[in-house]
């Protein structure tokens, strides 16, 4: 049997306080709950959720569906190396795979955050590494969760490729 790696963990190993979602978000996460079910995987899109308790939806939606929740935070699973961020999602979504979890990046505003021209290596280089994310969640069978505490600056184009929920909803 291989040994778990150091780049994704499960939700029960993540340190700090523990936050109660409010009735209204519960609802929410239920409803969002029952419309993944219904979803094939040929038609699953990756789940976008978006404010202060995005993290608690999370945890909450894999209790719901009786599901494990396996945490990869993206300063983890992103390298300098060439080659290296690519084979720790490997590794991640081959984890998560095996195990049937729900996978949950936390920090999506880190990587997707808006971006503008690209002007260097580094820039290149997180394009590339939002790719290979997108290939990943693509080919999964699983279910794929993004957490994001600061929505706006997320582009409009990348939010379409996801289901994006905010908790809390934001009033109309």
């Amino acid at each position: 049997m291989k040994p778990p790696s150091n780049v994704a963990r499960p939700a029960t190993t993540i340190s700090g306080p523990s936050i109660r979602l409010p009735a209204k978000d519960l609802a929410q996460v239920r409803a969002i709950a029952a419309t993944v079910v219904l979803r094939t995987n040929s038609r699953r899109k990756p789940l976008l959720f978006i404010g202060a308790h995005a993290l608690a939806a999370a945890g909450a939606m894999a209790a719901i569906l009786r599901r494990n929740l396996l945490t990869a935070g993206f300063s983890s699973v992103v390298s300098k190396f060439i080659g290296e961020t690519e084979k720790n999602l490997d590794q991640v979504f081959d984890e998560a795979e095996a195990s049937g979890a729900i996978l949950l990046f936390d920090e999506a505003d880190a990587l997707f955050g808006k971006r503008s021209d690209v002007k260097d290596a580094r820039d290149r280089f997180i394009e590339l590494a939002v790719d290979d994310l997108l290939r990943h969640t693509g080919q999964y069978g699983g279910l794929v969760i993004l957490v994001s505490r600061s929505g706006p600056s997320l582009s409009m184009l990348l939010r379409r490729r996801f289901l994006t929920y905010d908790f809390p909803p934001r009033r109309s």
